[in-house]
């Protein structure tokens, strides 16, 4: 199982890692990404990589 945290301070509403998820975990919220579907998780931290801001991490708990 893995936590997903998204810094909204950081986060530019950009939409990279919607796109580039490949368990399609995140959807724009407010202008800001949400991990709505943070149980389909695979840990990969493809979003991670593609967030030019840095906003996101991926932790397994």
């Amino acid at each position: 199982m893995w936590q997903i945290d998204v810094d909204t301070d950081k986060c530019v509403g950009d939409e990279e890692c919607v796109n580039a998820c490949p368990a399609q975990v995140y959807e724009m919220v407010d202008g800001k990404a949400d991990p709505v579907n943070a149980d389909e998780c695979l840990g990969c931290e493809t979003c991670v990589e593609v967030c030019p801001q840095g906003a996101l991490t991926v932790t397994e708990v």
